[in-house]
């Protein structure tokens, strides 16, 4: 989906990198058939990162200790730096009538980065360098790709991707790498087609794996803390900065970007965890980084000057296929100015909002069905929202 070439190998031009820049503002990150945010090839420090891995990533990397297997996100280290020049690029070569992205030389960690959401905003920066034209400015949004007709994504309520999937004591054993996923969620002026098209080109949109979170992110310089716990939240938002799927109006500027976060649970569903910005950044050098901060979270928890910031406290009970919400936190907000800005280098935000531990779907069918044979880490699972970005770019 992201090689940095045209299908027969030819290097991207800047009219081919505007013309998909053009068609292609948005990108589906979660979906039934799995999540595409990023994977443990491309982030190893990032504990949330092996996240409904499907298809062939969806094993183990080969020596990466720190990697989980699919549904297991249960790491130590919560926030990390990690650069991605350190897998470099294949050069891909197809044979006539092959695929370039299916070449034999072509690795699997460069096939990852060719194929996740993060690692095409990060590789979007470069190309912008080059080619003056950033053809990977991509908002995010999510999807079900069912094809029963029902738009549900909840995991209590899931009919599976075809109609021979509907509930029933075998599905969970054959079908369980499919998810339960997912919404796009548009910030549109009225509930028009018009509207909505809109805000889809403008990017103002964000995904979520299924829950009806509730995500405001805006940038600017002017926010203070008491801006974010303003009932007008939105108005000095938009009146101070830019929403998600901006670009910062620079114009001089040369201190750091404040950015505003605040998310709500979804009314009928779990608390929350935690919320996390995500920034990819293109050094002067032209190293490409990434970075997790934690920012907000719940249950007074603790972290150190260099993390980790601990679990939290797990409440399912995966016999009864129940969770409380006796931890976790119905609304998290922050005013955060990013503590590792530098002016020179391009770079871009968006926020990824964490749930408490609930109930796989599977879970739910191993409950309802008491089935015995479904292992413990796909019983369970830990929903998500991701907003669309937030651009730097250097004057």
């Amino acid at each position: 989906m992201f090689r940095p070439s045209t299908f027969d190998g030819k290097p991207l031009t800047p009219r081919l990198a505007s013309i998909r820049a053009e068609l292609e503002p948005i990108v589906e990150v979660t979906q039934i058939k799995g999540d595409s945010e990023t994977h443990p090839y491309i982030s190893p420090d990032d504990q949330f990162a092996d996240y409904e891995s499907w298809g062939k990533y969806a094993s183990k990397p080969k020596g990466n200790p720190k990697a989980k297997g699919p549904g297991k996100q249960k790491q130590k280290k919560s926030a990390g730096k990690a650069s991605l020049k350190t897998m470099p690029d294949s050069t891909v070569r197809a044979k006539p009538g092959q695929h370039a992205a299916t070449a034999e030389n072509t690795s699997q960690q460069d096939l990852a980065r060719q194929s996740y959401v993060r690692s095409a905003l990060t590789r979007g920066l470069d190309l912008e360098a080059s080619l003056g034209v950033n053809p990977f400015k991509l908002g995010m949004i999510g999807s079900t790709d069912t094809h029963t007709g029902l738009a549900t994504a909840d995991e209590d309520n899931y009919w599976g991707k075809m109609g021979a999937n509907e509930p029933g004591p075998y599905r969970a054993a054959a079908l369980g790498v499919f998810v339960s996923s997912g919404y796009a969620a548009v910030w549109a002026h009225e509930n028009t087609r018009s509207s909505i098209f809109a805000a889809l080109k403008r990017r103002e949109v964000y995904a979520t794996t299924g829950p009806h979170i509730r995500l405001r992110f805006f940038g600017g310089w002017n926010f203070t803390p008491r801006d974010v716990d303003s009932a007008s939240v939105a108005d000095i938002g938009y009146g101070r900065g830019v929403p998600m799927g901006g670009d910062l109006a620079v114009r001089g500027r040369t201190d750091a970007p404040t950015f505003m976060v605040v998310a709500t649970k979804d009314p009928d569903g779990a608390n929350l965890d935690r919320v996390q910005v995500i920034k990819g950044w293109r050094t002067a050098s032209g190293e490409l980084e990434e970075k997790i901060y934690d920012v907000a979270w719940s249950n007074e928890r603790k972290m150190g000057q260099d993390g980790p910031l601990t679990d939290v406290v797990s409440t399912v009970d995966t016999k009864t296929a129940t969770y409380a919400n006796s931890v976790g936190a119905a609304l998290l907000s922050v005013c955060w100015i990013d503590p590792d800005f530098d002016p020179r280098e391009a770079a871009f935000y968006y926020v990824r909002v964490i749930q408490i531990p609930t109930p796989r779907w599977t879970g739910y069918d191993a409950a309802f069905y008491g089935l015995k044979d479904i292992p413990e880490h796909q019983l369970v699972t830990q929903e998500r929202a991701y907003s669309s970005p937030i651009w730097y770019t250097p004057q």
